[in-house]
C-alpha cells in the first residue's frame, strides 16, 4: 500500500511547541549577550594587529561572494518554483510554495533593514583589534561608537538562516523535508556566520541574532499563511453550490 503523506496533509504542529523553542532560543540568547561572550570569542581570531584571515582566498571567495550568489539563485528559484514548480516544490500546494518564496525574502528584509539602521560596528572596526571605534553593545542604542556602524545583525549569515521558513512551509506535506530543510539552513547560516566571525566581520550574536530573526519571521509567515487558508476556507464554504447542468435531450 503506498505511503499517502506526500499527498495528504499533516496537522500543524501545536504552536506551543514553536513558541516554546522560539521563547528559549530567546532566553540563551539574552544569556549570551549578559555574559559578554562576544569579545572573548573574538580574540581568539583576532590580535591587536586585526584578524589574519580576512582576506583569506576561501573564505572570501568562496564562503562570503560565492555563498552570497548561491543565497540569491535559491531565493530566485523559489520565486520561479511557485509558478513552474519542480522537485520538492510539485509535492506542495501553490500556497505553500508561495509562503516559502516569501517567507525568505521577507526574513532577508528584516535583517536588512535592521543592519541599515544599527550604529554598531564590526569588529574588525575596533581599536582593540586594529581599527578605530570603540565597543559598544548593540543594545546601546543610540550610541555611536567611532565606527562605520551598520554591523548588526549579520547581513551574510541571512544568505542561509533566510529560508527558516521553509520548515513552516513544507512540515504539513513533507514533514521529512521539512526536517532536512530546517537543518540545512541552520547549518548554512551558522557556517557563513562562522566564516565572518574568524574573518572578524561579526560577532557571534550577530549571527545568533539573525538566525532567531529569520527563524522568527519564518513563523509569523506560517500563521499569516494559516489565517489566511482559514479565510479563504470560510469564503468557499459561504458560497453557492455550482447548479447541476441542464438535461439534453
Amino acid at each position: 500500500m503506498p505511503h499517502s503523506s506526500l499527498s495528504t496533509a499533516l496537522p500543524p504542529r501545536s504552536p506551543r511547541t514553536t513558541l516554546a523553542w522560539t521563547i528559549g532560543s530567546l532566553m540563551c540568547l539574552l544569556a549570551w549577550d549578559a555574559l559578554g561572550q562576544d569579545r572573548a570569542l573574538a580574540h581568539a581570531f583576532g590580535t591587536g594587529n586585526g584578524f589574519p584571515m580576512r582576506e583569506q582566498w576561501f573564505f572570501v571567495q568562496v564562503l562570503h561572494e560565492g555563498a552570497r550568489r548561491v543565497g540569491w539563485l535559491v531565493v530566485l528559484l523559489l520565486t520561479l518554483g511557485v509558478w513552474w514548480p519542480m522537485g520538492l516544490l510539485r509535492r506542495i500546494d501553490l500556497g505553500e510554495r508561495l509562503q516559502l518564496a516569501v517567507s525568505a525574502l521577507v526574513a532577508l528584509f528584516v535583517v536588512s533593514s535592521l543592519k541599515s539602521l544599527s550604529a554598531t560596528s564590526c569588529p574588525w572596526d575596533l581599536a582593540e583589534f586594529g581599527g578605530v571605534a570603540r565597543y559598544a553593545s548593540h543594545w546601546a542604542l543610540g550610541i555611536v561608537d567611532g565606527g562605520g556602524g551598520r554591523c548588526f545583525p549579520a547581513g551574510h549569515a541571512s544568505a542561509g538562516f533566510a529560508f527558516l521558513g521553509g520548515y513552516f512551509a513544507l512540515r504539513r506535506r513533507q514533514p521529512r523535508a521539512a526536517r532536512l530543510w530546517l537543518t540545512a539552513s541552520l547549518a548554512a547560516g551558522l557556517i557563513l556566520g562562522g566564516a565572518q566571525q574568524v574573518r572578524g566581520a561579526h560577532f557571534m550574536s550577530h549571527t545568533l541574532w539573525t538566525g532567531w530573526l529569520c527563524w522568527t519571521t519564518g513563523w509569523l509567515c506560517d500563521l499569516a499563511a494559516g489565517l489566511l487558508r482559514q479565510r479563504f476556507a470560510f469564503v468557499d464554504s459561504q458560497l453557492p453550490p455550482d447548479p447541476p447542468p441542464h438535461a439534453t435531450t
